[in-house]
C-alpha cells in the first residue's frame, strides 16, 4: 500500500514538474519562490483554485498565458508583480469575473490599452505601482464599477485626465514627475471635489514649467480661466489645420483625373523625361523657319538700298574720262568679225554733255531736238 502510494506521488511529480514547485492547498497556488523562472502560466492547476501567486518570476502575459487565465473562472486574488510584463492589451483578464485583488507592480508596463480590464466587474484593487505608464485613458478604469483602491505610485505619469463619475476610496499617486499645469486641471478638480483619501499627499506633487517650482498636487496654483484661454485657442489651432487639410484634400481630389483617363494620357504624351527637349526642338524649329522667311523678305530691299547708295552725280571730268576709258577698251577688244569685211569701225560723238548750272549733266541732244520741234 505504501509502495503504491509512493508511485503515485512520484508519478504526479514527474508529469507536472511545474506544479511540483509550488506550494498547492485545495484554494491557494503560490510559485513565488525566487528561483523557479516561470515564464508561463502554469496550465496543470485546478480550476478551482481561488488565489493564485506567481510573483518574482518571468511571466510576460503573452496570448497563450492570457488563454490559460481564463480557465480560472473561481480566481478572486491574482499576483503577478515583480514579472516580465511590458504591456496590457485588450481584455487581458476578461474571464476573471469574480476577481477581486490584482497585483501587477514591480514590471515593465509602459502601455495600458483602453480595454485592458474588461469584465473585472467584482474588482476593488488594483496596483500599477512601480512601472512604467506614461499615459492612463479616462475611461481605462470605467468598467470597474467596484473599485476602491488604486495605486499608481511611481510610474512616469505627468497627467492624468480622470471623469468626475470615477468613484474611488483610496489613491496613491506620489512618485510620479506630474506637471503643474492645465493637463493636470481635471485630476485636481476630481480630488478636491470627490471623498477620496490620497496616501502619502504631502509627497505629492507636481512641477511648474515655467519656474520649475514644486507644489502639492492638490493645491497648486492652476487657474481655470487660462486653460480655458489655452483650450480656445488650441481649438481653434485644430480647426483652422482642420479647414486646412479639408481643403488640400478637397484639392487634390478636384486634381485627381479618372484611373482610365489617366492611363490613356500617359499612353499618348511622350515619357516625361524626354517632354523638355522635344519642345526645346520644336521651338528651335520654329524660329528657324521664321528667321529663314524673314531674310527671304528683306534680302531685296537691302540689296537695292545698297545699289541706291553708291549713286552719285556725274560731273564734266567724269564724263569725259569714261568716253576715253570706254574707247581704249573698244580698240584693245579682239577683233571678232570676219576679216573680209573691209568696212571700218568708227565711234563718232553724237553729242556733247555739258554741266548746267546745278551740277547736273544737260543732255543737248534733247535741246536740239527740242529747238527743231517749235
Amino acid at each position: 500500500m505504501m509502495l503504491s502510494w509512493l508511485l503515485i506521488c512520484a508519478g504526479t511529480l514527474f508529469l507536472n514538474p511545474v506544479t511540483a514547485d509550488c506550494n498547492i492547498t485545495s484554494q491557494t497556488v503560490t510559485c513565488e519562490a525566487s528561483g523557479k523562472n516561470l515564464s508561463n502560466i502554469p496550465t496543470n492547476i485546478s480550476q478551482n483554485v481561488t488565489i493564485l501567486s506567481l510573483k518574482n518570476n518571468k511571466i510576460t502575459l503573452k496570448d497563450t498565458d492570457k488563454e490559460n487565465l481564463r480557465s480560472f473562472i473561481k480566481l478572486t486574488e491574482l499576483y503577478l508583480n515583480e514579472n516580465m510584463i511590458t504591456a496590457l492589451y485588450n481584455n487581458s483578464f476578461c474571464n476573471l469575473t469574480k476577481l477581486v485583488i490584482l497585483d501587477i507592480s514591480s514590471n515593465h508596463i509602459s502601455t495600458v490599452h483602453k480595454t485592458a480590464f474588461a469584465g473585472l466587474n467584482q474588482l476593488s484593487v488594483l496596483n500599477l505601482s512601480y512601472n512604467m505608464i506614461t499615459q492612463l485613458d479616462s475611461d481605462t478604469f470605467t468598467s470597474l464599477k467596484s473599485l476602491t483602491a488604486l495605486n499608481l505610485q511611481y510610474n512616469s505619469l505627468k497627467y492624468f485626465h480622470i471623469k468626475s463619475s470615477f468613484k474611488l476610496i483610496k489613491i496613491v499617486l506620489a512618485g510620479n514627475p506630474w506637471t503643474c499645469s492645465c493637463d493636470l486641471l481635471d485630476l485636481q478638480i476630481w480630488l478636491t471635489a470627490s471623498n477620496v483619501t490620497m496616501e502619502n499627499e504631502n509627497n505629492t506633487t507636481c512641477m511648474f514649467p515655467n519656474t520649475k517650482e514644486k507644489s502639492a498636487i492638490k493645491t497648486a496654483a492652476i487657474q481655470p480661466a487660462d486653460c480655458k484661454i489655452e483650450q480656445a485657442s488650441l481649438e481653434n489651432t485644430v480647426t483652422s489645420t482642420s479647414a486646412i487639410k479639408l481643403k488640400s484634400s478637397a484639392f487634390l481630389t478636384a486634381r485627381t483625373p479618372n484611373i482610365t483617363e489617366n492611363n490613356r494620357t500617359h499612353a499618348e504624351l511622350p515619357l516625361p523625361g524626354k517632354s523638355w527637349t522635344f519642345l526645346a526642338g520644336v521651338l528651335g524649329f520654329v524660329l528657324s523657319i521664321t528667321l529663314l522667311i524673314f531674310m527671304a523678305a528683306k534680302c531685296p530691299t537691302w540689296y537695292r538700298y545698297l545699289i541706291s547708295y553708291s549713286h552719285r552725280h556725274l560731273e564734266e571730268n567724269d564724263s569725259e574720262m569714261s568716253e576715253q576709258e570706254f574707247s581704249a577698251d573698244m580698240s584693245s577688244f579682239p577683233t571678232l568679225l570676219d576679216t573680209n569685211n573691209e568696212d571700218p569701225i568708227s565711234f563718232e560723238k553724237i553729242h556733247t554733255f555739258m554741266p548746267g548750272e546745278d551740277g547736273f549733266i544737260e543732255d543737248k541732244y534733247i535741246d536740239s531736238y527740242v529747238t527743231e520741234e517749235s
